[in-house]
């Protein structure tokens, strides 16, 4: 089961570094299968990663708004959310007017609170459902207090969750590796995105409980805040970007929404491709990379990585940065849904490689034992010839299976009986990564 996984971590302080992302990702430790060796890593806040600096550890000691006689409008106590993210320590008192630009609502659904982060701009405010707002004495004056502090010790930076799960045998070095991103950040929000981390460590339960085929490619499961966790993290493994030859980032996968694909950069690439066999008698959207809501697949296969990567969501969804967006809008079979997708997509991608001849002139098939019987197989049987002669070191086994009309699977295992009898070599599917 992955809500109650979703359920324990959905209502933690969960920012870019706070106590609530470090409590979270120990949470997801304890769900990762043992197989992936899971692991928290931590950056120093100020530390340079490429363009862009590791903020500071967010700590909210109290954070409340109340009228001048004490009564609470707001308290960060009842609800994370009444907080504007990253907000900065403030005790004041404020008329309407110095008040009013401070305060955020939510016009399509009055009786929420909104989700507000301000990581970079540094700024303060206070989140309340409209209905709330509408109801306050312009007149009165109001006290602000936010006792926030911005940590900079080294040792309370930034921190990310990976997990490698290897196919069966043990890591295949030189197939390479695919990478699976999920959010832990968004405090109070249970589909933006503690649905795509439960997806994503159901997915590598499953590839645990059933590893990929031997000689695979190894999948990176990779936890962290947005955007920022993921540059975080390839900043300080830049070693790893060329061996890396596919992503995908799953979020928003709980509620009751068509699955939607986002494809990568290249639009049309190897990965593209096979998603849309998986997806191909499902109803789900199409999207062009990094179509809105864009996240973490625009550092994976953005400028200097370019490993090509999808990305898998059900937005939109009604609920979306509201305190609507709670357990209650999420489903098990939708969670469990995307896990089925991505693994689906993976087995394939992972699995696929560049069959390339050994041998000269046609294979005498039943002498190595690769005749296929007609009356058992006849579509098999008819393509044989053709794929032999795909076997130029030019075509996936995917794209193989594509252009004689065949289920991939059935390709692939008949090829495997090639490459067994050391009639075809293995080589790996190309990445897309830049040297630097």
């Amino acid at each position: 089961m992955l809500k109650p996984l979703l359920e324990q971590i959905y209502p933690l302080h969960r920012t870019l570094a706070s106590e609530g992302t470090d409590h979270a990702l120990r949470i997801v430790g304890e769900h990762m299968p043992p197989a992936a060796a899971y692991t928290i890593e931590t950056y120093p806040p100020g530390t340079q990663v490429w363009t862009w600096r590791v903020p500071e550890r967010y700590v909210v000691h109290e954070a409340y708004l109340e009228t001048e006689d004490g009564r609470r409008v707001t308290d960060f106590a009842d609800n994370p959310l009444h907080l504007v993210s990253y907000s900065l320590p403030v005790d004041r008192t404020l008329s309407w007017e110095e008040l009013a630009p401070h305060l955020h609502y939510n016009e399509k659904r009055p009786h929420a609170i909104p989700w507000v982060f301000k990581y970079y701009q540094r700024d303060w405010g206070f989140c309340l459902p409209k209905e709330v707002y509408d109801a306050l004495d312009r007149g009165a004056r109001y006290r602000a207090v936010i006792r926030s502090e911005f940590v900079t010790d080294p040792g309370q930076g930034l921190r990310v969750g990976v997990g490698v799960v290897h196919p069966e045998g043990g890591a295949a070095p030189e197939r390479g590796e695919c990478i699976v991103c999920a959010h832990i950040c968004h405090p109070m929000q249970a589909n933006d995105d503690a649905s795509g981390v439960a997806s994503a460590v159901g997915l590598a339960q499953r590839l645990a409980a059933n590893p990929l085929p031997p000689g695979s490619m190894s999948v990176r499961f990779l936890f962290c805040p947005e955007t920022i966790g993921s540059i975080a993290y390839l900043a300080h493994h830049e070693d790893l970007i060329p061996r890396l030859k596919g992503g995908i980032f799953l979020e928003m996968t709980g509620n009751r929404g068509p699955l939607a694909w986002h494809h990568t950069r290249q639009h049309d690439h190897l990965l593209d491709r096979i998603t849309h066999y998986v997806l191909r008698t499902t109803h789900h959207v199409e999207r062009p990379f990094a179509a809105f809501p864009p996240n973490d697949e625009r550092v994976i296969n953005g400028p200097g990585v370019n490993v090509p990567c999808i990305s898998l969501n059900r937005w939109p969804y009604d609920e979306y940065h509201t305190s609507d967006d709670n357990p209650d809008i999420i489903h098990e079979d939708m969670l469990r849904g995307a896990a089925e997708t991505a693994e689906a997509i993976l087995r394939i991608y992972a699995s696929n490689y560049v069959p390339r001849r050994t041998f000269r002139g046609p294979v005498f098939l039943s002498g190595y034992g690769l005749w296929v019987d007609w009356r058992e197989n006849w579509e098999l049987n008819r393509a044989i010839e053709k794929i032999m002669m795909l076997f130029e070191g030019d075509r996936t086994v995917f794209d193989i299976a594509q252009e004689v009309g065949l289920d991939y699977w059935t390709v692939w295992e008949y090829v495997e009986r090639f490459r067994e009898r050391g009639l075809v070599e293995a080589l790996p599917v190309p990445g897309q990564a830049p040297d630097r």
